[in-house]
């Protein structure tokens, strides 16, 4: 069955072609399995709730009609308003437009968000699409300043602010030099614009619509992690070329349902939020969180822009996911709030699965994969104007897999993990290791939920091979704390000399080596002997030479380093003595005047030529530490790294390193507009 769904529709009517329905929402509760929903344009302030799932053999399509913009909306327009003076305008909304929650009179709450300047409410207000800035008090309205934290300085001064009250909710904002009587004006009056309320509702497509302008709550992966569109705890939803924006906090979840806690670190129920953490995963493994039942998502083809949480979530319920040829940006640009959940695309038990193709920038920070990445890949990304990070792993054991990547924001890669393997990527910013000793996380058996075992984090157990490193003309190391981005601040110095780090405790601080590979000098390689295996004549050796056995100070698992090109004042690694190194860049980055896209231009190919190894596949990866299992496709099969960045074949010798194979052309200079 085939419904349409039109702006000159009637819900009393049949849903034909010739007889559409006015709303998605009926033809919501009328789809199930094999059906399909074709929505004509319009914009359709709706929360679609989806009554039923499909099977995998006749899943229930929603689709945009091809006959103009289909919008699905969580705002509603406000026309009138009234000068307070100046730039300053009020308007008053009954409380009945808000139908499930009043975002106005909601604060933003939740596990791992931290304290800033004032409480936010998950309200927004936007003019012409753009949303603005919640301010304080309706004072500081008057002569807004810039927000300090701002990626956009000029668009925080468009700012709002609101008084819920039993009956209205008052809103005030300075829209610049902007009539609002003149302007699109909207404000959120709903959490969700696609989510069912019932989990389990499985193998659903949503295609060609424009969602956008909700009001989801702070989405940690101890609560119920809401988003304007999600499958909420489903199996086998496709999200696919649609335009995603101006979500308070999440763009698509593929996260968590509420039922195996909410917030209860917050809740002040007496463990911490690393425990509580665990307790979730437990409860859903007590549950139904299994392949069979769970995750295995595609989001291909989506353009997602201007959520001030992240752009793609999920805890549990992405894994087995496939996250392909997105554009994200524009994510936590505002920074009003911030906190321990915040990047392009932040998961937890991201098992085997596949980030690829995607193009992320303007955002704080592009990935972030935190617990139980493992069987996870990275592959053929493109990275720029990032301000924290290009990519960030935590307290995952591995193995995951990064190939093909360009890494060009200044700081690459932030590791506070272990097993993770880099292969045939361009790093054009810098690395950060740092173990993580206080916190046990769980690994699993291959490409499934069940847990094998826990460990905390030594460090190492990483592969570095064929990568290309290009430096950035700074060689100094320099500390900085857990959650700070780049640039960093100017330290002051301590009578002791050490360095003061904003009140932070010592044990958070990590040290921030040049571009390249330096900051594995000290970790032992795949030839060292293990812990166990020395003599007690070696052993005092070690600590008379290192002050204790090991040269961290701690033992750290066997790293593997071969194979790399360091070029432009890049620093090798010592494990690599006969590295390529040329002081040339080799490789120039260009970001584009608009900052929307990025320019690489392979200068001269023949510096990069003669110095590549053999054809790398997973199999010469070798396994990760604690997991034991190989870097190898979801399905147990073997990786050949046999074709680069755009699929050019490479020889199955000498084969170039970095993410382009430029090996054998006649050519010396190639450009590529990313």
């Amino acid at each position: 069955m085939e419904y349409h769904v039109a702006k000159n529709g009637n819900d009393g009517a049949l849903g034909t072609a010739e007889q559409p329905f006015l709303t998605i929402s009926k033809a919501a509760q009328m789809a199930v399995a094999g059906d399909t929903v074709t929505v004509h344009a319009g914009v359709y302030r709706e929360w679609v709730r989806p009554a039923n799932g499909g099977t995998e053999d006749a899943r229930i399509v929603y689709r945009s009609a091809g006959d103009g913009e289909v919008v699905i909306s969580g705002a509603e327009q406000v026309k009138e308003w009234k000068n307070e003076g100046g730039q300053v305008w009020s308007a008053e909304v009954d409380n009945s437009l808000f139908t499930d929650r009043n975002p106005f009179q909601e604060d933003l709450a939740g596990d791992w968000l931290f304290k800033g300047a004032f409480v936010p409410h998950l309200g927004d207000v936007y003019l012409n699409k753009m949303p603005m800035y919640e301010a304080e008090s309706v004072e500081k309205l008057t002569n807004p300043e810039v927000w300090p934290q701002a990626k956009y300085p000029e668009e925080s001064k468009l700012v709002w602010y609101a008084e819920a009250g039993d009956v209205t909710t008052k809103l005030w904002a300075n829209f610049g030099d902007a009539d609002p009587t003149k302007e699109d004006v909207e404000i959120t009056v709903r959490p969700f614009c696609f989510w069912p309320e019932k989990t389990g509702l499985n193998y659903i497509t949503v295609k060609g619509f424009t969602i956008c302008q909700g009001a989801p709550q702070w989405a940690p992966p101890t609560a119920l992690q809401e988003g304007l569109i999600g499958p909420h705890w489903s199996k086998g939803w496709i999200i696919e070329d649609n335009e995603v924006f101006g979500s308070k906090c999440v763009g698509i979840s593929l996260g968590k349902d509420i039922s195996t806690g909410h917030n209860e670190w917050t809740g002040g129920k007496g463990k911490g939020g690393t425990q509580r953490e665990q307790e979730v995963i437990f409860r859903a493994l007590h549950g139904n969180w299994h392949k069979d039942f769970i995750g295995s998502h595609m989001v291909r083809n989506n353009v997602i822009h201007d959520c001030e949480q992240a752009g793609v979530v999920g805890h549990l319920g992405g894994a087995f996911s496939t996250i392909t040829g997105n554009t994200i940006y524009r994510i936590h640009h505002k920074r009003v709030f911030h906190g321990a959940e915040v990047a392009g695309i932040k998961l937890h038990a991201s098992l085997d699965t596949q980030i690829t193709n995607n193009k992320i920038y303007g955002c704080y920070r592009a990935i972030w994969l935190d617990w139980q990445a493992q069987g996870t890949r990275i592959s053929r990304n493109v990275f720029f104007d990032n301000l924290s990070e290009d990519f960030f792993v935590e307290v995952c054991h591995g193995p995951y897999l990064v190939d093909h990547n360009l890494f060009l924001s200044p700081m690459n890669f932030r590791n506070m993990a272990q097993g993770g393997a880099f292969v045939h990527n361009l790093f054009a910013g810098r690395i950060l290791p740092k173990e993580e000793l206080n916190r046990a996380t769980p690994y699993h058996f291959p490409h499934e939920t069940a847990v094998a075992g826990y460990n905390n984090f030594s460090g190492g157990d990483d592969r570095y091979v064929n990568n290309l490193f290009l430096g950035d003309g700074d060689k100094d190391v320099k500390p900085m704390t857990f959650f700070e981005h780049l640039p960093l601040p100017e330290r002051k110095e301590r009578e002791d000399g050490g360095t003061v780090m904003d009140g932070v405790p010592a044990d958070s601080i990590c040290y921030l080596h040049p571009a390249g590979l330096s900051c594995y000098d000290k970790y032992p390689n795949g030839e060292e002997k293990m812990p166990w295996e020395y003599t007690e004549e070696e052993r005092k050796e070690r600590i008379e030479k290192y002050g204790s056995i090991f040269p961290l100070g701690r033992w750290a698992i066997p790293v593997q380093i071969k194979g790399n090109a360091y070029f432009g004042g890049a620093v090798g690694c010592s494990h690599e003595p006969a590295a390529k190194v040329c002081a040339e860049p080799g490789i120039t980055v260009t970001v584009s005047e608009d900052k929307k896209s990025v320019k690489v231009c392979v200068k001269n190919a023949d510096l990069l030529s003669g110095e590549g190894s053999e054809l790398l596949s997973a199999d010469t990866l070798g396994k990760s530490y604690h997991a034991e299992m190989a870097y190898e496709n979801p399905d147990g099969t073997n990786i050949v790294f046999d074709t680069d960045f755009f699929g050019k074949k490479r020889p199955a010798g000498n084969v170039t390193p970095g993410p382009f194979e430029v090996m054998g052309d006649a050519k010396t200079d190639a450009e590529f507009e990313l």
